[in-house]
């Protein structure tokens, strides 16, 4: 049999155009600190215990815990893509097969094997990562818009307006990824310029804020600079990291693009670092700092309930923390202040231009994962285990435009639920953060598997920080679970819905599986393939050691195909064809063994010349054997 690479007979023609520069801007589009510090500070200033209590004062260190856990699953992502750069469009979901199946030392598995299972079991919490993330990003859209329409009109839009809002954005942002991955980086190189000047300016001018004190504040939601970052509560810690999550996820979505990038092998694990590095550690501990730090009574919010036949209006007015948590966008409110006083004159003009920047930067985040899912999904449909259509992939884009129209009807949903009020938008995000965590702890468990047996294996690179990452995501899931199921009724309602979420896939998935691994274990297939008379017995042979046909019929036919016989690659007329002599084979094939008969093939025919050959699968919807009279399976 021939030792040629080959590559995968149903993957599809995507030309690798990324570098660092590429593969890292798309990782950090989906990260965007300038979008999640105007959409998530209100979502981490509501935050209570399961008392009730708030936990405010424990933002900074929340996020700083949720980048220990990042860090320590990018590091096993990194480890796995420095190994695995084929991985192509199935990312993490290839990551968790190959692991066992390098480890077992097998080149075969069965459709109810270990391997089998780990990519099934990666795959779905991938979708419940990035196929609900989406639509909370189209949620927030649509809340900032409506913020952005309250500040200039005074009037209030209502949910179903907010709703058409976030479908509209959805059908919008994908469109642009269904157009391509390169005009998707360009727009993500602008989208991280722009949104990092505009922090630093905000951050820069927040701190001064606080020296200059041009208000003569008084009373201060933190003391001081230390105030910020220490710990307040434990528990407050847990519950602020279990959001801060959502604001640092996106490190690894650059795996899916190993089709796309040149030499993944060594820009990939780079992307990964660097794009956590840039954005995690460096924009947010800085952003997030300046925001606390100029939090006093001076940042107000008051609010003002419909007179009733039973009840007057009433209003009521906070400051500080509960302003912000009464804000359906705080940081808004706080540029208004910092261009009201800091640089005096210029408040409604700084908000606006602040919030022009957090919409591009949200167009960029929810471009970026609708990329990374419609990706992952594709490469599982290519592997048969998900519905087909999900990996057309378009002619002219080279996109897998099927699955983003697909995604963009579901965010489109999800975000008819986020837009109603605080607590399903919470309950949403809650949900894709548990299928985060879940992904996250996977992986770190692959990156064990995967190294165990190398001659390369590190214990600490791949022993302790998989580990250490393992434990931390199973932290962060019980976080999730115990936080909100004991918590206050918001809480409770907010677990109902991520639980309905992740729920409702689950069951989804289960069935799916369990009737795919019936069909893949008891159904057969049909591969026929027409090749040159003299590679028979090399195709025979290589099926035959790997145990892959259950019977073959060899006929002589003569034909022609795409080049209409000419060999030499020449051209001819429309009327001149040569029907060249050829064997066809009409092997039988068991459902699951089809992938790796085909490629099998490929490898023993492929000399890189016109005339190689053709594949082809059909079903085989029955089978008996004439002398038992046994069907089905059974009869071959």
């Amino acid at each position: 049999m021939s030792d040629k690479k080959v590559e995968p007979v149903l993957g599809s023609k995507v030309v690798p155009t990324l570098g660092l520069l590429g593969a890292t801007v798309n990782a950090m589009a989906l990260i965007a600190p300038g979008a999640f510090l105007w959409i998530t500070y209100q979502l981490q200033a509501a935050a209570t215990l399961p008392s009730g209590a708030s936990c405010a004062l424990d933002i900074w260190s929340g996020i700083v815990v949720a980048l220990v856990v990042c860090f320590l699953t990018a590091l096993s992502y990194s480890q796995l893509a420095k190994i695995y750069p084929e991985a192509g469009f199935a990312s993490c979901a290839y990551f968790a097969e190959k692991a066992f199946i390098d480890s077992s030392e097998e080149e075969q598995h069965g459709p109810a094997s270990i391997a089998r299972v780990a990519k099934l079991a990666t795959g779905w919490a991938a979708h419940l990562f990035y196929w609900v993330y989406p639509g909370v990003m189209v949620a927030f859209m649509a809340t900032f818009i409506g913020y952005l329409y309250t500040t200039f009109t005074t009037k209030t839009l209502t949910n179903e307006e907010m709703t058409i809002i976030g479908v509209a954005f959805a059908f919008a942002t994908g469109y642009i990824g269904y157009r391509g991955v390169t005009g998707s980086t360009k727009t993500s190189l602008w989208i991280n310029i722009i949104q990092l000047t505009a922090l630093v300016i905000f951050s820069g001018l927040a701190v001064w804020y606080r020296w200059t004190n041009p208000e003569h504040a008084t009373t201060w939601a933190f003391s001081g600079a230390w105030d910020v970052v220490k710990i307040h509560s434990f528990q407050g810690v847990f519950v602020q990291s279990t959001i801060a999550i959502l604001i640092l996820v996106g490190f690894e979505s650059c795996t899916a693009l190993a089709a796309e990038t040149k030499e993944p092998e060594k820009v990939i694990p780079k992307a990964i670092i660097l794009s956590l590095i840039i954005q995690g550690l460096f924009a947010y501990l800085i952003e997030y700092f300046a925001a606390d730090y100029m939090v006093s009574e001076k940042l107000i919010n008051t609010t003002t309930t419909a007179a009733t036949a039973t009840a007057a209006a009433a209003t009521t007015t906070v400051t500080g923390l509960a302003a912000a948590a009464a804000s359906s966008a705080p940081i808004g409110d706080m540029a208004r202040l910092l261009g009201d006083h800091v640089l005096p004159g210029i408040g409604f003009g700084l908000l606006i231009s602040i919030a022009v920047t957090v919409a591009i930067a949200v167009v960029g985040t929810t471009l970026s994962c609708m990329n990374t899912a419609v990706r992952v999904t594709c490469g599982m449909a290519e592997d048969r285990e998900l519905p087909e259509f999900l990996g057309f992939m378009h002619g002219g884009f080279s996109t897998p435009h099927m699955a983003m129209w697909a995604l963009v009807a579901v965010s489109s949903i999800i975000a008819a639920v986020g837009v109603r009020s605080v607590v399903g938008l919470t309950g949403i995000t809650l949900a894709s953060n548990l299928g985060t965590f879940i992904l996250y702890g996977l992986t770190c468990i692959w990156t064990i598997v995967a190294f165990r047996k190398r001659h390369d294996f590190n214990i600490v690179k791949h022993g302790v920080i998989p580990g250490l990452g393992l434990i931390a995501n199973l932290i962060m899931v019980g976080g999730i679970l115990y936080l909100y199921i004991i918590g206050n009724a918001d809480s409770v309602n907010e677990a109902h819905i991520c639980f309905w979420i992740a729920g409702g896939w689950g069951v989804v998935s289960l069935l799916y599986v369990g009737m795919t691994t019936v069909s893949k274990t008891y159904s057969v297939k049909m591969v026929t393939c027409v090749i040159r008379p003299e590679q028979l017995n090399d195709v025979a042979a290589a099926l035959k050691q790997e145990d892959l046909m259950m019977g073959m019929t060899v006929l002589d036919v003569r034909g022609f195909g795409r080049q209409k016989g000419e060999t030499n690659g020449g051209s001819t007329s429309d009327r001149e064809v040569k029907f060249l002599a050829k064997l066809k084979l009409e092997i039988l094939v068991r459902d699951w063994d089809v992938d790796r008969a085909m490629e099998v093939i490929a490898n023993t025919l492929r000399t890189g010349n016109i005339g190689d050959g053709k594949i082809v699968v059909y079903s085989a919807a029955s089978a008996m054997r004439v002398r038992t009279g046994e069907k089905g399976i059974y009869a071959l």
